[in-house]
């Protein structure tokens, strides 16, 4: 008999942390405010296909060049900012941010449930 193994479930809040303080390649955020702050919820999801993307590339196995590869291209060739001297500085401190957050996944209990 086949047994569901239950899927973990991606804490935004902490994806959002690292891409609004780490990457924030258009520069949307004024320094000293935060992602979540009241002025900044219209945006506040801006970047959240690219960082889910990423951190579900990361989670699958993908081999960390090719995750930050693909965060230096949205960057540069899709956002059309061009690569600049902290592109892939950026890049790689969020790959490395992402690895690091040992709450960013969340698992379900012996019920199913998310916390």
């Amino acid at each position: 008999m086949f047994e569901f193994s239950p899927q973990p479930r991606l804490k935004l809040s902490r994806l959002r942390d690292i891409g609004w303080e780490i990457w924030d390649p258009i520069g949307l955020l004024l320094a000293g405010s935060k992602w979540s702050d009241d002025a900044n919820k219209p945006f506040a999801d801006e970047y959240d296909r690219y960082m889910t993307s990423a951190a579900s590339q990361l989670r699958q196995g993908a081999p960390l060049e090719i995750v930050i590869d693909y965060l230096v291209k949205i960057e540069a060739q899709h956002m059309g900012m061009g690569e600049g001297p902290t592109t892939k500085k950026r890049a790689e401190a969020v790959v490395s941010a992402v690895l690091a957050d040992q709450e960013i996944w969340t698992w379900p209990d012996e019920q199913g449930r998310f916390a």
